[in-house]
């Protein structure tokens, strides 16, 4: 994959700092929401991947304020192992609840509203006992403003409570958007590499494979690649499965997830 444009990256002067003027924080949020524009449009960056992975940091940062357990690997685990029919746990629904609500386009808001003022009125509306909710009424509503095609989990990964005061949210949106751009460049380059070896793989239904990687942050070989590959009609048995992400694994395109032998993950 050859990069049609550079991806924005963040300028030195909008680096974490202490301190600052109040009157500052509003021009500094605006500048990041400019170049998160850039990246939410960007042809290269694996957006439903990025969006995949971000919703797992939204369900952690939840389940850390709700008081819960859960962390990261449990909640992947528990959404990704699990097959068409079970019942997931607490966490698990929260995970799932965040992907599906990161897969579903925005419809556009109306002109001339202010995004985090939009963010602000969605976080005031919500029922503060219901993070998860008000958090992503929050993003949808960033995002609506921004006229982003679909949300971009950030307030959902940093924010802690639903009532937060400016200087709070301000803060928030900051840490949440430089993470996301160290993410999505990290993303881009693993999806660039993984486009590279493609000519590499001699199985017919390899491509097809490819491009779950590049949509879900985690896969199972023996539940989302066979007996078929989701989202087709296309088999592929449990050997081959696990064989083609040995391969990707050994050539440098995928990680395994977990450090187990067994019940594995594999993702970018």
């Amino acid at each position: 994959m050859t990069p049609t444009a550079p991806l924005p990256k963040l300028p030195s002067w909008l680096a974490p700092r202490r301190g600052g003027a109040p009157e500052d924080a509003p021009f500094r949020t605006g500048a990041l929401l400019a170049i998160l524009d850039i990246l939410v449009h960007h042809p290269d960056v694996p957006q439903g991947l990025l969006r995949d992975r971000l919703a797992l940091q939204s369900a952690e940062t939840a389940m850390i304020a709700l008081g819960r357990p859960e962390r990261a690997a449990q909640l992947r685990d528990e959404v990704h192992l699990a097959r068409p029919g079970d019942t997931l746990g607490p966490g698990g629904t929260v995970f799932a609840s965040f992907r599906t609500w990161a897969r579903t386009p925005i419809t556009a808001g109306p002109s001339g509203i202010s995004p985090l003022g939009a963010a602000i009125t969605a976080l005031a509306g919500s029922d503060p006992a219901d993070l998860p909710a008000a958090t992503m009424a929050a993003d949808s509503a960033l995002a609506a403003a921004l006229r982003w095609p679909h949300p971009l989990p950030l307030l959902s990964t940093s924010l802690r409570r639903a009532d937060p005061d400016g200087a709070a949210l301000h803060q928030a949106l900051m840490n949440a958007g430089r993470q996301a751009l160290i993410l999505a460049t990290d993303l881009t380059r693993r999806a660039s590499h993984l486009a590279s070896i493609a000519p590499k793989l001699r199985a017919k239904p390899s491509a097809q494979a490819l491009w779950l990687f590049l949509t879900e942050d985690a896969l199972s070989p023996t539940i989302a690649l066979s007996p078929q590959i989701r989202h087709t009609a296309t088999p592929m048995t449990d050997r081959a499965a696990r064989r083609l992400c040995d391969r990707l694994c050994t050539l440098g395109a995928i990680r395994e997830l977990t450090g187990r032998s067994a019940f594995r993950l594999y993702g970018l």
